[in-house]
């Protein structure tokens, strides 16, 4: 496969193309891009020349900084909801269950993640890896890292973790795919997460995202269970009463910090299931002319660490719950069968 040549060959392959490859960053990132080289020999033993050459080939592309300040997370609810809430991405992911019943049931069981938000978190990523990204990450993390300044750190700090991870898998970095945000495989993992998080759960002695679905569905599954995930806690509940008056509840973010005590003495409805000492935040989501309100727990809180919008994870959420109502209808032996 392509994707894993040996990457001390990527880099070699570029020091020779070197001589006839204009570097296309910006002129007035060549200083910024030197003092990372220098730090990635020093830091991490890469070669000086070989990582040069290796950069140089990376495309400054405006379109990546174009679509960082036009994330889909800035629409409203009814709107973001519309993009993830259909019934090709439903019925997809009943179909990629199926397909993958016994991975996701060894997965949920070693990592204490329900199938359904596994399922969810791909399909919301990639539609079941139909869209994995087609843009270099070379290019992405290199055109944040010198050229978006407001986020630069970050994505420096990416694109170490990107070239580490090649190294460490033998992945070519030239050729790997991503998001314009340098996110990779049917998960989306940026770098960072995918060199934390990912799992060779296929025993293939790789851990691969793009082609691997075993190893897809058991690094969603680590990635939550790591952050905090609860076995078979709930994840939100809709609100009902919530007022003016509620507003600082909202202000406090989605981090579970009130217990549900309180909410319900505010006059706030909830699940009468909830325990009075549970603690909970109070999430708002605009619809057409009014808000919609839930009650978040804490495995709402960790799908945020997946992505921080609330968005996000209401539509993974809400996502999955329609995959497990069609997925359980699937189950149910006919009438005429009987």
């Amino acid at each position: 496969m392509r994707r894993h040549k040996l990457f001390s060959l990527a880099l070699c392959s570029a020091l020779l193309c070197a001589c006839t490859t204009e570097a296309t960053t910006r002129p007035d990132v060549k200083p910024q891009m030197k003092e990372f080289v220098d730090r990635m020999v020093r830091e991490h033993g890469f070669d000086k020349r070989a990582l040069t050459a290796l950069l140089a080939k990376a495309e400054f592309r405006q379109s990546i900084i174009d679509a960082m300040n036009r994330p889909a997370e800035g629409k409203p609810w009814y709107k973001y909801r519309q993009i993830f809430l259909t019934q090709q991405r439903i019925q997809g992911g009943v179909e990629f269950w199926q397909e993958n019943e016994a991975v996701l049931t060894r997965a949920s069981r070693d990592y204490g993640v329900a199938p359904e938000i596994i399922v969810a978190i791909i399909g919301v990523e990639t539609r079941y890896g139909a869209n994995t990204g087609s843009t270099r990450v070379l290019d992405s993390l290199s055109t944040l890292a010198f050229g978006y300044p407001k986020r630069a750190r970050f994505f420096r700090g990416e694109l170490e973790q990107f070239l580490l991870l090649a190294r460490e898998e033998r992945m070519d970095p030239v050729e790997l795919t991503g998001s314009y945000a340098g996110a990779m495989g049917k998960p989306q993992f940026i770098a960072s997460s995918y060199r934390s998080y990912a799992v060779d759960y296929d025993h293939d002695g790789r851990r691969n995202l793009w082609d691997s679905n075993a190893d897809a569905i058991a690094s969603v599954g680590n990635y939550f269970s790591r952050h905090g995930w609860r076995r078979g806690e709930p994840i939100a509940t809709p609100a009902k009463g919530v007022t003016a008056a509620h507003q600082h509840f909202i202000d406090a973010g989605v981090k579970p910090s009130i217990p549900v005590a309180d909410l319900r003495k505010a006059g706030i409805r909830v699940d009468p299931k909830l325990k009075a000492d549970e603690r909970a935040s109070l999430i708002a989501l605009e619809d057409k002319g009014r808000n919609e309100y839930w009650v978040g727990l804490n495995n709402f809180f960790v799908i945020t660490r997946y992505n921080q919008s609330k968005l996000y994870a209401m539509a993974v959420y809400q996502l999955s719950q329609e995959i497990l109502a069609l997925q359980k209808a699937r189950e149910k032996p006919s009438v005429a069968a009987h």
